[in-house]
């Protein structure tokens, strides 16, 4: 899976994001390795700072754990990470459907143009 970062919000946020829905879709497994910070800076493209600060998040949200000398890795439970994905398809779809009443259309209109892109 590629990384997707909109530089328009911030880059730890959307590190956090990705690697929960790496973790929910099982890219990421239970007790498996992270890449290093700076491994992930790296892939990403950003800060090694932006990474870690990330990394933090995530370790106080108990979605990865650090040990010392050895990396960060993935909570056995990883409910955590799957919750912070639903908020985050939640959080998405309330933002479309806004979009779209702005755009004058009614939930009608809306679930019409759904259907027609599942198809």
């Amino acid at each position: 899976m590629l990384w997707k970062l909109n530089k328009g919000r911030p880059l730890a946020e959307q590190i956090c994001e990705q690697i929960c829905l790496r973790i929910s879709t099982g890219e990421f497994a239970p007790e498996s390795k992270l890449p290093s910070v700076r491994e992930t800076a790296l892939l990403t493209g950003v800060n090694p700072n932006t990474v870690q600060r990330a990394f933090e998040m995530l370790e106080f949200k108990e979605i990865i754990y650090s040990v010392q000398g050895s990396g960060c890795y993935v909570s056995p439970d990883t409910s955590k990470a799957k919750e912070t994905v639903n908020q985050l398809f939640y959080q998405k779809t309330l933002e479309f459907f806004g979009e779209m009443h702005s755009l004058g259309l009614s939930n009608e209109e809306i679930k019409k143009y759904v259907e027609e892109w599942k198809e």
